[in-house]
């Protein structure tokens, strides 16, 4: 399990290799995301809080990123955090995640990016439920839900 202490470690001494890497150029990306996920996944934007798909959502599945399609999170640890963004307290494995230090608009946060492709994710913060007490939270635009029924699908 990821503590907050492993999150600060990461933004502070480097991240876990990832299992692959995805890169593209900014035009394959501009080509392959809709404007709004370009924004936010290429340009570290967000989403208005309460708008998006699977702020909602309690589907059965796997969250992957909507870049290159890498397993994030699983739908069994995501929580109502009441944030406005869909929120878990772990990532599917210890290197799903990137974690980096962030200091824009005047705050320090642990900004969170796909590990295999650097999109941006959202934010975590040390405010979420036990165990981890971590609270993950996540633009729906930066995630695409494989769910559970196509899980098992090849």
């Amino acid at each position: 399990m990821i503590t907050w202490e492993d999150v600060i470690h990461y933004s502070m001494k480097g991240n876990p290799d990832p299992d692959r890497r995805v890169e593209k150029t900014e035009e394959e990306w501009k080509a392959k995301l809709s404007p709004s996920q370009y924004r936010i996944m290429r340009q570290k934007g967000t989403e208005a809080p309460h708008s998006g798909a699977y702020c909602a959502s309690h589907e059965a599945g796997k969250y992957a990123c909507a870049g290159c399609h890498t397993p994030l999170f699983d739908s069994t640890i995501k929580f109502e955090s009441s944030s406005g963004w869909p929120s878990f307290t772990q990532p599917i494995s210890k290197n799903a995640i990137k974690y980096l230090r962030d200091t824009s608009y005047g705050m320090v946060r642990v900004e969170v990016q796909c590990n295999t492709c650097d999109a941006h994710l959202g934010h975590v913060f040390p405010d979420g439920p036990e165990p981890s007490g971590l609270r993950y939270c996540i633009n729906s635009e930066s995630l695409e839900l494989i769910k559970e029924s196509n899980a098992h699908e090849s």
